[in-house]
């Protein structure tokens, strides 16, 4: 009996430890909870046969925290045994297996070995308080082969240590790629022999954008010469290397190509001078397709495949205006040559001589999506970063891709409030919303997925001015992408993830990592109500933690207590902050509503925004929230060469005079004003007749901000069509691309 009881008592125990996780990042893919523990001393015992780089690295990570002292593997407290030839899909696997006795990892490659030593870290690092590491098994390997992160140094540049630092995080939570974005408008930083004035006057820009895109302000102070030597090159990748990380380089083509042109402006179409961009955005002059061009590209990537082992080469190809092209003989002679469609055949064309080139160096091109503009390369991998229509068609087509989509995997993004933030590019990608993506899109049958090679975050730093700042834009939200790729994230247990995400900041503390702590933060949410809306408040946090008041003053310890839903019947401003043992933890989040008839109320809308600019989806247009153009994630709608079709139903006949409603122009970014707006209205769905309508004109003399009268009006439904502007005209930044058109919230009074 009591055999039985203890037998019983043992398996509670261990059914209660699985379910609550170890605390690792990314969680393995099978993990067993064994009897015992191994107990941790100051000296760990370790056999003198381990792979050497990656046991100094292991020793290193410890700082001194632990003595090592080697032995005979038959002595020893950590052991590795290597497998036999590794199947294929399998270079990454690895097994780790503690027992009160001994730890012994077994892998395939040393790069498993690699993997194993992470997972090992992190259990020390969260055992160590206790001296006693849990007896477990894990068998382990990641779903995706490519699990990159991405560093952009031309908006702003980064040393070499800190680059060094930025691939020991990817390191740290099993990422194996970094994609390093080294030319653009802003800045050339890499170092070509063969064309020493890339650097010495491609390098540099006169002055740099600051602030908000939309204050178009300078700080007048030159920036740079900065470039990588090759020999800092070669110092990158090896050290990268050594942490089985693969350093794919990115030279932009066609586009994007203003430092380049600074330094020799006869590879444009037109004579320039030229200048590196000292704002940020897309502008006309790019490369042009004639020979002189190519034979400068080939011998730059002659240089930078004898820097870079990758199998990719990484060739842009994103936002190239069509403008010079149109407007240039030489192209319009070379599109009637080849017998080209167009100006986007004429893209096709590039890409496909390049691809042409980096193949007969036995490499591989990978492209932004806009490399699939009239027709894809042979043999070209596609990174999707439009959307994830890119990577579906390059499925689709026998091509392989790279999920990168801006709405998931853009961490220049908001990912807290704005107003508590530091200044970004926009856009809103919390943890949460990283943690749901599935990179494997579900139009994509099981033999089309295979092409699907991973996921990637990307971080471009036209507003991150240091290197603190890139820590706190990547941290904790590398983590969320560091599960998604292995394969084990669930986001309906995000919250067991988020506990997993804190118990981490002790790490990154230890290592003096400026981390984002939004987590912490008090997120908002509108949701519908009776007769109107409420606030949804909520943080990582135990809820009875915050505190709020309505009338506009900052809360404290006596304001009143969340205890649900707030209800807003009324205009009224909301703020709320988290107090943990009497003291604000939080920063405090404020938002403003303003309540009109439509507020709350039921809407539909014909076509769907950008996921890039979602939020909150239809009912952000009556959520009583007017938009921030800080705020454009989050506060507004986005749609990208579509119009705004929106129908709210009243729920019974309403009276109402004036309607409102705001649209943005900032043309820099392709946004511009709505062509013309038409305002319906109806008793049923199926009689709408027109009550008002504004055209471009007077919206623009409104500057977007647009209110209607429309005199004494009763109806149960309400139309709104706002009318996207369309195609770019030329001379604009973005010409031939779609506007984007940007609505936030439709009132009523």
């Amino acid at each position: 009996m009591i055999r039985t009881f203890l037998a019983f008592f043992m398996l509670v125990s261990t059914l209660i430890f699985a379910q609550n996780k170890l605390s690792l990042i990314p969680y393995p893919q099978n993990v067993q909870i064994n009897n015992g523990n191994f107990v941790i001393s100051d000296i760990l015992v370790i056999s003198d046969d381990l792979p050497k780089k990656e046991t100094e690295y292991f020793k290193k990570r410890f700082n001194s925290e632990i003595k090592f002292k080697t032995s005979k593997k038959a002595d020893a407290q950590l052991i590795y045994s290597q497998l036999p030839k590794a199947p294929a899909g399998k270079e990454e696997f690895y097994t780790l297996e503690i027992s009160p006795k001994q730890i012994h990892i077994q892998s395939y490659t040393r790069q498993g070995y690699f993997l194993a030593l992470q997972t090992l870290i992190q259990l020390f690092e969260n055992y160590k308080t206790e001296k006693k590491i849990p007896a477990l098994k894990i068998e382990d390997q990641p779903k995706f082969a490519w699990r990159g992160m991405h560093l952009d140094v031309c908006r702003h540049f980064f040393t070499v240590e800190e680059v060094k630092q930025y691939i020991d995080y990817l390191a740290m939570y099993k990422l194996n790629t970094f994609h390093w974005h080294l030319t653009d408008d802003q800045g050339w930083r890499i170092e070509i022999k063969k064309y020493p004035k890339l650097t010495q006057i491609g390098s540099k820009r006169k002055e740099s954008m600051i602030g908000a895109y939309v204050d178009n302000t300078f700080d007048g102070k030159p920036y740079g010469p900065y470039f990588y030597t090759q020999e800092q090159i070669k110092e990158v990748i090896k050290y990268a290397q050594e942490r089985h990380i693969t350093v794919v380089p990115e030279i932009e083509m066609p586009g994007h190509a203003l430092a380049a042109l600074s330094a020799y402006p006869e590879l444009a179409c037109t004579k320039g001078p030229f200048e590196s961009a000292t704002k940020w955005g897309v502008f006309d002059d790019v490369f042009c397709p004639k020979d002189e061009t190519f034979t400068f590209l080939e011998n730059v990537l002659d240089e930078v495949i004898k820097l870079f082992p990758s199998q990719y080469i990484h060739i842009g190809g994103d936002e190239c205006p069509k403008t010079r092209w149109k407007e240039c003989a030489h192209c319009q002679e070379l599109i009637k040559k080849n017998n080209l469609k167009d100006e986007h055949g004429l893209q096709s064309y590039f890409i496909q001589r390049i691809e042409k080139y980096v193949n007969s160096k036995g490499r591989k091109i990978i492209g932004w999506d806009e490399i699939l503009e009239g027709g894809l390369a042979p043999n070209a991998a596609v990174m999707s970063w439009t959307g994830v229509n890119g990577g579906i068609e390059a499925a689709k087509s026998k091509h392989f891709a790279v999920m990168t989509p801006g709405a998931y995997c853009y961490f220049d993004h908001y990912q807290g409030d704005p107003q508590s933030e530091p200044n970004a590019f926009g856009g809103f990608t919390p943890l949460d919303k990283i943690y749901s993506y599935n990179p494997i899109p579900s139009e994509l049958n099981a033999e089309q997925a295979k092409y699907i090679l991973g996921v990637q975050a990307n971080l471009w730093t036209e507003y991150i001015l240091d290197f603190k700042q890139v820590q706190y834009m990547i941290f904790p939200r590398l983590m969320a992408l560091s599960e998604v790729g292995w394969g084990t994230s669930d986001p309906k247990n995000y919250k067991e993830f988020e506990n997993r995400v804190i118990n981490q900041f002790k790490v990154l503390d230890k290592m003096n990592v400026n981390y984002a702590k939004s987590i912490y933060n008090i997120s908002g949410k509108v949701i519908p109500a009776n007769k109107g809306i409420a606030y949804e408040l909520s943080t990582s946090q135990n809820s009875n933690g915050i505190r709020y008041t309505l009338d506009g003053t900052i809360p404290t310890i006596n304001s009143e207590t969340y205890q649900g839903p707030v209800s807003i019947p009324n205009s009224v401003t909301i703020k709320s902050a988290y107090f943990e043992d009497g003291k604000l933890k939080s920063a405090v989040s404020t938002q403003e509503f303003t309540v009109s008839k439509t507020t709350g109320k039921s809407i539909t809308l014909e076509q769907q925004p950008s996921e890039n600019y979602s939020f909150g989806g239809a009912f952000t247009l009556v959520d009583g929230i007017i938009g921030n153009v800080k705020q454009l994630g989050k506060t507004w709608l986005g749609f990208q060469g579509k119009d705004v079709v929106a129908t709210i139903d009243f729920g019974q006949k309403t009276g109402f005079s004036e309607i409102y409603f705001n649209t943005l122009e900032n043309k820099g970014s392709w946004i511009h004003l709505a062509k013309s707006a038409k305002i319906y209205s109806a008793d049923d769905l199926a009689n709408f007749k027109l009550i008002k309508e504004i055209g471009k004109e007077d919206i623009q003399n409104a500057k977007g901000k647009i209110r209607l009268n429309m005199g004494a009006q009763t109806a149960k439904y309400l139309k709104v069509v706002i009318e996207n502007a369309g195609v770019i005209p030329a001379g604009n930044p973005g010409a031939d691309s779609k506007a984007w058109l940007f609505v936030d919230e439709i009132g009523v009074n």
